[in-house]
């Protein structure tokens, strides 16, 4: 790139919630902006997460100068991994967001074969043509950073996830100042986080909750459990705070619950008491009124501590009746069904449940219409991108920023693979590149091809048939069989007509094919697959998975 301008390249959270990653390109200098993830859909069996397609980033690897994480959660920075397998640059980041990356990063081996450099809120970076300037600001997890992005076209303002939160837990709201700063300096490009841009007014400071916990504390008369977001170490302190003040003790129970809370309190982001906790085992040993219990699961994942309890399956802890249980979370979009069977088992226990739309045990981290007008107001920026968000989002963002005055033709509203120009005169979409989600199974991290994942769902609507034959080696008749087998088709003991005709089948399949064509055991179970995809197809109207089993004897 020799015309002097910006490349903008969004890889994943534009038109979607989840996966963030952003590439900015100048001449032979890239910088990739957070590395996410994203939790699949209801409709993709098996698959553990989605990152994004990164071929750009591949077919350029020589100019990639680093990878910049502004904060600590999973659609930021959970597919760090899968980016540093394929490319291994440096990653910058604040001390806890390096801290809660390298969690993931062991998990994988990959700790020890990369380059994980600290930079402290307010500091710059020189990558290139690029210096980055990381602004602090109020999110649900500490240490989270803005940036501002200067090339040698102008400044870029990238906000990452934020609200305006002026009574923070940790008493550090952002920098207001520095991002007016940047305003009266000249911001060239806003790109702003759209979450919440649906949402009215600012969103609530993260102590405004702490009364309604405060009184919850107060009423529970047996034991409290509390689940909220392993990461939002803000919350778990407000949790803390009340353990203490309503003499309860603490434990803790969820792998990444525990890792984030021992994580946090070693770097010194969490205030952990002494003599506030105790072992999961030894619950039983004190007054119920005695105890809380902090747990991963407020979004009814299969496997967390909270779902566990709620089915009367975790190994040390069950819920009981008179037990109150706290969701402190939104539920994130999708996860309604799966969070409402857990609220249901729950109370199937006996357990008092208080969530959302119950009482005010949640504020979000994003920030509503208000801190988005804010954060335009102080950067004034010549142009906009709106991002982190599905596209109603972002088209509701838009609006918003014409509302406050900024032309139309000055608003670029992009998706993932969009490839955008920017000049100190311009903004614009002048073409695409490759992109997409890549279905990851696994913590080998195999890509799960399109076809994969389209056998499971077939497998999950339809089931599938096993059709078993034995042939002689020389001549190629039958010897034993046809017998079936079916997996998720049909019940055989109540489908005895229909497995009797399918066989028949088989044999008249068997019959028409001469000598040659039985000597090859590919012809033969091509030729079952086919006639008993038809088959059931036209007496069932359903696409079981044919697999047939060809033997030779």
């Amino acid at each position: 790139m020799t015309d002097n301008a910006l490349y903008i390249i969004p890889l994943g959270g534009l038109g979607e919630f989840g996966m963030n990653t952003m590439v900015y390109e100048y001449e032979d200098d890239i910088i990739v902006v957070d590395a996410g993830m994203m939790f699949p859909y209801h409709d993709m069996p098996g698959i553990d997460f989605m990152v994004p397609d990164i071929s750009y980033l591949l077919e350029n690897q020589e100019k990639v100068r680093g990878v910049v994480v502004t904060h600590g959660h999973e659609d930021h920075i959970g597919g760090l991994a899968y980016l540093l397998r394929e490319i291994n640059v440096p990653v910058y980041g604040t001390q806890l967001t390096l801290a809660l990356a390298s969690n993931r990063l062991r998990e994988f081996r990959l700790l020890n074969k990369v380059s994980l450099n600290e930079f402290t809120p307010g500091e710059q970076l020189e990558l290139g043509h690029f210096q980055v300037e990381s602004i602090p600001v109020t999110h649900s997890i500490a240490d989270a950073v803005s940036l501002a992005i200067h090339t040698p076209i102008g400044t870029v303002v990238h906000t990452s996830d934020f609200k305006f939160d002026h009574t923070p837990v940790d008493r550090k709201p952002g920098d207001f100042h520095r991002l007016a700063e940047l305003g009266d300096e000249g911001v060239l490009l806003l790109l702003s986080d759209s979450t919440n841009v649906d949402r009215v007014g600012y969103s609530p400071s993260e102590r405004s909750i702490f009364t309604t916990l405060d009184r919850i504390f107060r009423e529970a008369e047996q034991r409290l459990f509390l689940s909220t977001f392993a990461s939002n170490i803000h919350r778990i302190q407000q949790f803390m705070e009340l353990a203490v003040k309503h003499r309860r003790y603490l434990t803790i129970t969820g792998r990444s619950m525990v890792n984030n809370i021992r994580v946090a309190s070693e770097l010194g982001y969490l205030w952990v008491p002494d003599h506030l906790l105790i072992h999961v085992k030894s619950v039983r040993d004190h007054p119920p009124e005695e105890v809380v219990v902090l747990t991963t699961g407020s979004q009814g994942e299969p496997r967390s501590a909270m779902s566990l309890m709620a089915l009367d399956d975790h190994a040390s802890i069950q819920i009981e009746e008179g037990d109150t249980v706290v969701l402190s979370a939104r539920v994130i979009p999708g996860n309604e069904q799966r969070v409402g069977h857990m609220i249901n088992h729950l109370m199937r226990r006996g357990a008092e449940v208080i969530y959302e739309r119950t009482d005010n045990v949640h504020v979000s981290g994003h920030g509503s219409q208000e801190d988005l007008k804010l954060m335009l107001t102080l950067t004034k920026p010549q142009f906009f991108i709106p991002m982190h968000g599905e596209y109603r989002n972002l088209v509701q963002h838009a609006r918003l920023a014409e509302s406050m005055s900024l032309p139309a033709s000055h608003i670029t509203i992009a998706e993932d693979g969009d490839r955008i120009r920017l000049t100190p005169d311009r903004c614009e979409i002048v073409d695409t590149v490759s992109s997409g989600r890549v279905m990851v199974d696994g913590k080998l991290m195999d890509e799960l091809e399109d076809i994969v994942l389209r056998d499971r769902q077939q497998l999950s609507q339809d089931g599938m048939v096993i059709p078993i034959i034995v042939m002689d080696s020389r001549t190629g008749e039958l010897v034993a069989g046809p017998d079936i087998v079916s997996r998720g088709f049909v019940y055989m003991d109540e489908s005895e007509e229909l497995m009797e005709e399918a066989k028949e089948t088989i044999r008249s399949v068997l019959e028409s094919m001469n000598v040659e064509e039985r000597s090859e055991i590919e012809n033969v179970q091509e030729e079952i697959r086919i006639t008993l995809r038809r088959f059931f197809r036209k007496l069932t109207d359903r696409h079981p998975i044919i697999l047939p089993m060809v033997m030779r004897a």
